[in-house]
């Protein structure tokens, strides 16, 4: 376990793998987080370099689809090689900082890793103080997220009359911002964006998953089977379905040409039972229309 946690070109990017990056941070604090501020440290580098490419013109005889696309791959490969040789200091900074401060296996650092369900503010030393590099990066994860689902919410829009940027921001929040995504037991994704449960009724494939619920107001967190597809477009296409003709939702869509109205009317269906569900719900909304 050790010898592949500590091989930075292989990124903690898969459930199994964040899973033996927990069990070894329980075992060997120390090693587990200096692992996870290795891979983080990688993850940074490629963020750094996506950004500095997109600030470069790319209107060049040689500019295609394909030149974008290895062009990424090699500046992930280079934040990979930096991340596994002496690195720029970010990881050393980050141990530091976390053991200074006695926190235990790397835990925060670990969650952070592209997977995990925590974003760069939280760990990354000085954040409080100056934010304009988790920004940058929460600033590009969820705008990729916008692009890539635009076109999936555009005939959801169609089918069932509801603005895309509003069923955008509900697959956001659900996934949060597709880092949190329900992945299938071989470890590939479910592609389930908006946490739909596999009902006796449901047909198709399964995926389980730790959730959170509210009972009462107490959360607890319960293993739950949620339904599992083969595209994001399956996934549009099946809540588009559900929101049409469970009439559990027809608020939902009296009430969609409003963005308060249309979370308070998923909150009082019963589609989520966190109690603040529907102030989450705007938040993010209000979030998506900015990048849209």
């Amino acid at each position: 376990m050790t010898s592949q946690l500590n091989n930075v070109n292989g990124l903690a990017v898969d459930g199994q793998s964040l899973d033996a990056l927990r069990a070894q941070a329980k075992q060997e604090p120390d090693k587990a987080l200096a692992a996870a501020a290795k891979q983080f440290e990688a993850v940074f580098m490629s963020m750094l370099l996506k950004s500095m490419r997109d600030a470069t013109p790319q209107d060049g005889m040689f500019d295609s689809e394909q030149t974008r696309m290895f062009t990424s791959m090699l500046d992930q490969q280079m934040a990979q090689n930096v991340g596994g040789s002496r690195g720029i200091g970010l990881a050393d900074m980050m141990v530091k900082q976390l053991s200074r401060h006695g926190k235990t296996g790397g835990q925060d650092v670990i969650e952070a890793v592209p997977g995990g369900q925590q974003d760069f503010n939280t760990v990354l030393p000085g954040a409080g103080k100056n934010k304009a590099i988790p920004s940058a990066y929460n600033e590009n994860v969820q705008q990729d997220f916008v692009q890539r689902m635009l076109p999936h919410a555009a005939i959801a829009s169609r089918e069932t009359g509801l603005p895309a940027h509003q069923m955008i921001g509900q697959a956001a929040l659900e996934s949060g911002w597709g880092r949190r995504e329900i992945l299938n037991a071989d470890g590939s994704n479910s592609y389930n964006l908006f946490g739909i449960k596999a009902g006796a009724d449901w047909k198709g494939k399964v995926a389980e998953a730790k959730t959170t619920e509210y009972h009462n107001g107490v959360a607890s967190k319960p293993v739950e089977k949620f339904r599992a597809y083969d595209s994001y477009a399956d996934s549009f296409r099946d809540y588009a379905k559900l929101i049409k003709e469970n009439p559990r939702y027809a608020k939902v869509l009296e009430q969609g040409n409003s963005v308060h109205g249309f979370a308070n009317a998923l909150q009082n269906s019963g589609y989520a039972t966190d109690p603040k569900y529907a102030e989450k719900l705007v938040q993010v909304i209000g979030r998506v229309k900015t990048l849209t």
